[in-house]
C-alpha cells in the first residue's frame, strides 16, 4: 500500500497543530504501518517553504518518520491538467495550476491513496481517488 501524503497532514505534525496534530500523527503513524508514505515534488517544496530556516532538519525528520520522496510522473503531470481544466471550466478562478491538483494527480497515478485533511477537494476532482483522513475525536 503506497500512501501519498498532503502538506497539510505533515504541518499539523511538525507544528503541531492543537486540533489536527495529533489525530494526523496518529493516522500517518497508521499509514506507514500499513505499507509506505510518500511526498511528492509538489509537497516537499511546499514544506523547504514553510520550513526554510530548519530545511536539514525537515529532511532528517522526513527521512527518520519514513516519508519517501516520488516524483510526479508525467502522467501524473497530465491528469493534474485534465483535472484543473475541469476546474476552469466549472467557473473556476485560479489561472495557474494549484499545488492541490498536482498532488492528486500524483496520488492517483502513482500512488493507492492520499492522506489529506482536504477531502472536499480531491473528492471533487478525483472521484476514483481513495481519501484518508484524520477523525477528529468528539468532545
Amino acid at each position: 500500500m503506497i500512501t501519498a501524503v498532503d502538506t497539510n497532514i505533515l504541518i499539523d505534525v511538525f507544528e503541531p497543530d492543537p486540533v489536527y496534530g495529533q489525530p494526523s500523527k496518529e493516522i500517518l503513524r497508521q499509514c506507514l504501518h500499513e505499507g509506505s508514505v510518500v511526498a511528492c515534488d509538489v509537497v516537499w517544496a511546499e514544506i523547504a517553504v514553510a520550513y526554510a530556516q530548519a530545511r536539514d532538519t525537515l529532511i532528517s525528520f522526513m527521512e527518520a518518520v519514513g516519508i519517501g520522496f516520488l516524483p510526479m510522473s508525467s502522467e501524473a503531470a497530465l491528469k493534474a491538467a485534465a483535472c484543473w481544466a475541469d476546474y476552469l471550466k466549472k467557473g473556476g478562478r485560479k489561472k495557474r495550476i494549484a499545488a492541490d491538483f498536482l498532488i492528486g494527480g500524483h496520488a492517483l497515478i502513482q500512488c493507492d491513496r492520499l492522506l489529506t485533511r482536504d477531502k472536499g477537494f480531491y473528492r471533487g476532482y478525483f472521484s476514483n481517488l481513495e481519501i484518508v483522513s484524520p477523525e477528529l475525536s468528539e468532545k
